[in-house]
């Protein structure tokens, strides 16, 4: 009777950490490639790193739009951007995007140069 219920223990041990385990490469940014990553973010344009001179209508990568600084439209006199978009700040350039896909909407060029 002990061993059965070391047994039932030690089995429902093994079968909890199996249930919970993940699979290699599918959990998000796991993988080869960041695969995970890539697909959280595909509706983003291509990462070109700081020296990429933006264009309106292009997609910002999502590396990129983390990476560019936060702008206060206020106090840069620039124009408030409607709901879901916010200005950033990258190589000198004030970028107007939306925040969910990077799709760029206005753009000021020599920001604060």
């Amino acid at each position: 009777m002990k061993m059965m219920i070391v047994g039932a223990l030690a089995l429902s041990i093994v079968a909890g950490s199996v249930a919970t385990a993940q699979p290699y490469g599918n959990g998000p940014g796991q993988g080869q490639g960041n695969r995970g990553q890539a697909a959280s973010h595909k509706n983003w344009g291509k990462d070109y790193g700081g020296s990429h001179k933006w264009k309106r209508g292009q997609r910002v990568g999502y590396n990129d739009w983390q990476s560019a600084q936060v702008v206060d439209y206020r106090q840069h006199k620039l124009r408030q951007p409607p709901r879901g978009y916010e200005w950033r700040e990258s190589n000198g350039q004030y970028i107007m995007a939306a925040v969910a896909t990077g799709l760029i909407a206005s753009i000021i060029l020599n920001a604060g140069h």
